[in-house]
């Protein structure tokens, strides 16, 4: 029988207040024999809720229950906005460079950036495809382009001189031919000199093309957990075309990561240079107070609880001696004492040595 107060609420809702029902059994002991707690069986819905899945078995949208714990760690490439609009302008120069390339019309269209951990994606590629490994030779650091076999065959049809309007031949189940490779990584090149340039105005990096595998395992650049973040673009030759992936995990991205987090191009992070230029012309006007020490000696705390008025001290220093002024506890000048218009002065001769100086 349907308990009443379950009535009229979804299931989601029906499902939580069960469990809090067990709770609240659990917490009074039980009201079995011995006092042992109620037992509960769980039902394939009420598994598949916990770990994040409908009832058709597919992953809900917002990676709720076990999936979004397990997901977690994963870094969202949103937290890094100079990112996409890197990604933007790759898409820019590639459109343009392709062109150049095949001598054909080519669209290159951004589909989606995300976060993936680096075992789970290359597990998730397509075969068969090309694998091409690069490195960023300022970051010390590698990356990963994927292109497809349907833009290989595209690519080695525009090349080669296949006629518009006929879509490109695909051959299944068989090793791409060394000019298959030659042309695709011809193909590389292109989309990594674009690369580079998106990058300039961020942070000036090389990309420098590594080699060419069609074996995920061989083109293994980073552990399987570590995050990266993916690119998938679109390219699009007339009704030719095929997909280009570029993925870079963030080790890579470490050292412009800085750089990644502003909102936009040259921000400066709060710094304000109105104000630091203010400040700094406002400075040269401050007032500070200047000690002239004559001379330096110690003497035991003794000595100095027996002073009395009328008690003379000693210094070491003669009317020629060198006197030394200060600002605080930080040396200034040297100079020599003397007397002008009847008040007592001291002639700056040279600036004092600083400690830097005086350590070497």
């Amino acid at each position: 029988m349907s308990d009443p107060k379950l009535d009229g609420l979804s299931e989601e809702e029906r499902l939580a207040a069960e469990w809090a029902a067990l709770a609240d059994e659990g917490s009074d002991g039980g009201g079995g024999e011995g006092g042992g707690t109620s037992t509960r069986v769980l039902n394939q819905d009420e598994i598949d809720s916990l770990l994040g899945f409908d009832s058709d078995g597919a992953g809900d949208g917002d990676n709720s229950g076990l999936m979004a714990l397990v997901n977690s760690a994963l870094v969202n490439y949103e937290r890094l906005p100079m990112l996409e609009v890197v990604f933007d302008r790759l898409v820019r120069m590639m459109s343009t460079s392709l062109r150049n390339f095949t001598s054909d019309n080519v669209e290159v269209s951004l589909d989606q950036i995300s976060s993936v951990r680096f075992g789970d994606y290359l597990n998730s590629i397509p075969l068969p495809a090309m694998l091409s490994v690069f490195k960023a030779e300022e970051w010390d650091n590698y990356g990963l382009m994927v292109v497809d076999s349907a833009l290989i065959y595209s690519i080695v049809d525009v090349l080669l001189g296949g006629r518009r309007g006929t879509a490109a031949m695909r051959i299944e189940g068989r090793p791409y031919t060394t000019i298959e490779r030659n042309l695709v990584e011809r193909m590389v090149h292109v989309v990594l000199s674009d690369l580079s340039a998106a990058f300039d105005p961020l942070s000036p990096v090389t990309f420098r093309f590594d080699r060419l595998e069609t074996n995920p395992r061989f083109a293994t650049i980073a552990r399987p957990a570590n995050a990266a973040v993916l690119a998938k673009l679109r390219i699009d030759m007339e009704d030719r075309g095929g997909r280009l992936e570029l993925l870079i995990p963030y080790a890579t991205l470490e050292p412009v990561r800085e750089l990644l987090l502003q909102m936009f191009m040259g921000e400066k992070f709060g710094r304000d240079s109105i104000w630091e230029t203010h400040l700094a012309s406002e400075l040269w006007m401050t007032e500070v107070q200047i000690s002239a020490v004559l001379d330096e000696i110690t003497v035991q705390l003794y000595d100095v609880l027996n002073w009395k008025v009328g008690t003379r001290i000693l210094l070491n220093a003669t009317p020629d001696d060198t006197i030394e002024l200060r600002c605080g506890d930080v040396s200034m000048f040297d100079g020599r004492m003397g007397r002008k218009g009847g008040h007592i002065a001291v002639r700056i001769e040279r600036e004092a040595p600083r400690e830097e100086d005086t350590r070497r």
